[in-house]
């Protein structure tokens, strides 16, 4: 049978849009920094993919600078709350590494901001961290990687700007799956990635509001309105604004995904998972089970033998698995061994879902036996 793909939070394959507009720019000439009619030509096909970038987030496309991929945009971001001297960073319990690494590196006083059991932070401590002395960065993510869990990131922002600090917003999972209003969130930077929507890897973009300026990460010509300097990766840039074309618009199709998701679940639930976060709005695409006593990278290596191909935790680690840290923040360490994550994207089918609930169900089957055995 022909394998089934459930990893898209990990990364989703390349929509034929994308790699159609990635070829068409390997097949042309010019520098968007050239004035003769190639580089004019490139310039135009750079601003026509950063107008796509911003129309998914609902931003003007000054606002888009494009960087190396979503990390890279975290960074850049957190780096330039540290230029304007913010002095200490709230950070998210479930934070994505690229962000969680990033605050620790700064030298600043790191406080971790709690969440609930479903893995929603809570807003009273936020409040009460708020008015404490010193300027803060407060790091949220929107949508949790392993969870799919949807944080209140409006309402930090109200909080946030009402203290006059700096909100980052992960959005690297929640692009292309739920809407985004950048306004609407009033965070003052937002970072994305192009390979999480079906672009290609290696490139992502920072949007960054009014209240925000943004210091170089890098020095060298002016590109990127001087905020990152170095030829800009025209063909995968590209790609990514056909993505992000793509995926705003299949932002409907892919809410069906919910169903497909809730219907594995309840499958998995009643074979004695544990369903992680499922009392909180998630991505419509996202599910993270635990197993007690069933290691995730044995669940992980006992579904691709069967022909599906999911994650145990974060796909960020070099193929290491180690217990889910997001797991430990939601108060189950007890899990955090035994947690895998299916993920749908734009070209997964209810099909998909339904054969990864027979591949995981027939495995459990089989162990049964041997745990009465040991038993």
């Amino acid at each position: 049978m022909t394998a089934v793909y459930l990893d898209f939070n990990a990364t989703a394959p390349v929509r034929p849009a994308a790699r159609a507009a990635l070829n068409a720019l390997l097949d042309r000439v010019g520098n968007p920094s050239s004035v003769h009619a190639a580089g004019r030509a490139a310039r135009a096909d750079l601003e026509k993919a950063r107008d796509a970038v911003a129309a998914l987030v609902g931003v003007v496309p000054g606002s888009v600078t494009f960087t190396s991929g979503g990390t890279e945009a975290s960074a850049l971001a957190i780096e330039s709350a540290v230029a304007a001297r913010f002095e200490r960073i709230l950070l998210g319990a479930t934070e994505h590494d690229a962000v969680w690494e990033a605050a620790h590196v700064t030298g600043l006083p790191v406080e971790v901001w709690p969440v609930d059991a479903d893995g929603v932070a809570d807003l009273a401590w936020l409040d009460e961290a708020l008015v404490r002395p010193g300027r803060a960065l407060v790091c949220l993510m929107m949508a949790n990687n392993e969870t799919g869990v949807i944080q209140p990131v409006a309402e930090a922002g109200a909080k946030v700007r009402a203290a006059n600090g700096w909100l980052h917003v992960d959005a690297v999972q929640a692009a292309g799956k739920v809407v985004i209003d950048f306004s609407a969130l009033q965070a003052d930077t937002l970072s994305l990635s192009a390979h999480k929507i079906g672009g290609p890897q290696g490139v992502g973009a920072l949007v960054a509001g009014t209240r925000a300026t943004l210091t170089r990460r890098q020095h060298g010509g002016g590109q990127e309105r001087g905020r990152r300097a170095g030829t800009e990766n025209l063909p995968g840039i590209a790609a990514f604004g056909a993505a992000a074309r793509e995926a705003l618009a299949g932002l409907q199709a892919l809410a069906a995904q919910a169903a497909w998701r809730d219907a594995l679940q309840a499958r998995l639930e009643a074979a004695g998972a544990t369903a992680l976060g499922k009392d909180a709005d998630r991505l419509p695409q996202t599910l993270c089970v635990a197993s007690e006593d069933w290691p995730a990278e044995t669940q992980v290596m006992i579904m691709d033998l069967g022909g599906v191909m999911i994650s145990a935790g974060a796909a960020c680690s070099s193929g290491k698995v180690k217990p889910s840290r997001t797991v430990e923040a939601m108060g189950r360490p007890d899990l955090a061994p035994y947690s895998i994550r299916i993920s749908g994207g734009w070209s997964s089918t209810e099909a998909d879902w339904t054969r990864a609930g027979d591949v995981w169900l027939e495995a459990q089957a089989r162990r049964r036996p041997k745990i009465r055995e040991v038993a």
